[in-house]
Formats: C-alpha cells, structure tokens, sequence
C-alpha cells in the first residue's frame, strides 16, 4: 500500500494505462497544462500526439473521440467540468451510448470520459452540477463515481480497460484528499459496490464526496451506541444491486446520501430499486439526504444550506431509527 493523493491517484492510472496500451490517449480542454493537475506532465512523457488540447469545443472534440473509439484508440476525453456534459449531451446519449447496440455490437465503443463534478466553494451554478443522474436514463453508458484515491485509480484503470463508453466522475472537494492505493496493476471492477464500515443498526448509502462524511457521522453516532454501516456503490452503471440489498436485509434501515438533487436524483433511482426488491427488509421508510431542488448559490451561506451535509445525515439516521 501507498499513500497517495487523489489527484496523483489519477496521473497514475493515466500513465499506466497509456504506457500498457499505445492506443490510450487523452483529449480535452488544459490536458496539457492539467488545470486540476490530473494530468500534468503526461506530454513530457508521452508526446503531443497523446496529450491533445482541444479548443473550447465539448460538442466537437467529444464526437472526435467516439470517432476515434470506433476506429480502434482507446480516448480519454476529459470535460473539465461537469456541466460542460451539457454542450455535448447529443454525442454522449445519442452516439457514445447507442452505436454499439446500434452496430449489432460491430462497433467497439472503448470510451472513457472525465470530468470534476459538485460544489467546491463559492464556484456557482455552472460549475458545481452534479449531472449523473441524467445519464441514468440513457442505456450504454456506465457510471463510476470514485470515494477515494484506491476508487479513483482502480475505476479508472477498469474503464480505459473497458469496450463500453465509460463516465468517470472526480469530486473536485476529493482533490485535497489521501488514501491508501495497492501497489501495483490496481485495477478495481465496475460494477463492485463496498462496505466501507460494518454495522447493524441503519445502512448509509453514499456516493462519492459523500462516503468520507458518511464514515464521520457513523464514527460520531457509535458514541450514541448506534451502528452505522456505509456502503458505497462505486459505481451507478452497473450497480451492485445484490450488494446494496444485502446491507439493506443486514440493517433493515437506510439513508442514501448524494450530492446531486433530490428531484430526479440517484438516490431516488436507489430508494426504487431497493422498494421494488427489497420491500419485506426494511423496518423503516427510506430517507434521502441530498442537495435542494435549486442551482447552487454563490454565496457560501447559502451554499452550505442548499448542501446535503453531516449534521443532515445524522438527523436522517435518527429519523429512520425512531
């Protein structure tokens, strides 16, 4: 074991992957600068021709990479930012996803996409969205959401491996963050959800961001003599779903903990999947712990109230125990 930061938990997996494979390559806006620091110094190393800028172009230099997909490279398509998702949302939903269902499985879709997702501070509306939810509605595309630097270089290793477009998304809060990384050809599988502390009483499902203030409130509420399990779903497509339920049949409880928006959310795509085949377990309703219904404020009070944060998960544990 090592430990690394989150950020140079991705640089890793870049360089391994691109030093195995000659058809990994990466494409995006400061790849070669590396604005996040995620891939600076890949051009030293590995040349122009595999650290490409793009221009301000999300439309364009995504549709470049499924092209160059399907032609036999290996893309690394970085977004930047989450919300740019929006400027290229027809190439990702309506070509990533659908050519190789399209093509009778012809096509090799070899994809994986970047990106920084949620609130950071103060960076407003259009640069703290957390949008996986809305690619949960389009079939073909996988979703991994890393906790952590070992999650972050073992998914993303998997998806560069992967034939399927793959959407990695990298919690920009998770930057300042350590973690213990196997040495080695780590390499975690998609579709692998974790328990990432053991209890009885009540299961916090979190994702991403969240499972580091999911882990402080069950280390807070053990003081009370509450047992807290927190599972971490790794990834949304494809999703544990047999994991998920066995915590579930384990505590009889749940509060599933996102970032993203209560209306339309993952955790409410979670709390349906866990009613319609996980009923007879639970004791208690399911609550949701999420950010509010409205685009992040600039202001950090603001901010902060609109934030699904510790002291609103612990309310939510007590809730479902009463």
């Amino acid at each position: 074991m090592s430990q690394i930061g989150f950020i140079e938990a991705i640089r890793q997996a870049l360089a391994e992957e691109m030093e195995r494979d000659p058809t990994v390559f990466i494409m995006g806006e400061d790849v070669r600068l590396g604005a996040f620091g995620a891939t600076r110094g890949l051009i030293d190393r590995f040349g122009p021709a595999r650290v490409r800028n793009t221009p301000i172009s999300e439309a364009g230099f995504a549709g470049a990479g499924i092209g160059a997909a399907m032609a036999g490279m290996r893309p690394v398509v970085e977004i930047e930012f989450a919300s740019f998702f929006y400027c290229c949302f027809d190439q990702v939903c309506n070509q990533a996803a659908k050519l190789r269902y399209m093509s009778g499985g012809q096509a090799r879709l070899p994809l994986t996409f970047r990106c920084v997702y949620g609130a950071m501070g103060s960076a407003a509306a259009q640069h703290s969205e957390v949008v996986y939810s809305q690619f949960l509605a389009a079939p073909g595309l996988k979703i991994a959401i890393p906790s952590g630097a070992a999650e972050m270089k073992g998914l993303l290793k998997a998806a560069i491996r992967d034939d399927n477009p793959v959407l990695v998304f990298e919690h920009g809060r998770l930057g300042f963050t350590q973690g213990e990384v196997p040495d080695g050809d780590f390499v975690l599988p998609l579709g692998q959800g974790a328990v990432k502390r053991a209890g009885t009483d009540v299961t916090i499902i979190a994702i991403g961001a969240m499972v580091p203030q999911a882990l402080n409130v069950a280390e807070e509420l053990e003081k009370d003599g509450i047992s807290v399990e927190v599972w971490d779903p790794r990834t949304l497509v494809p999703l544990d779903k047999d994991g998920m339920l066995a915590s579930v049949a384990k505590t009889g409880r749940v509060v599933i903990v996102d970032e993203g928006h209560l209306r339309g959310g993952a955790a409410g795509d979670l709390a349906a999947i866990i009613i319609d085949a996980g009923f007879d377990y639970l004791n208690a309703p399911i609550k949701r712990v999420t950010a509010l219904d409205v685009p992040i404020p600039f202001s950090p009070p603001l901010e902060s109230y609109v934030l699904p944060d510790e002291n609103k998960i612990k309310a939510a544990v007590r809730e479902v125990l009463a």
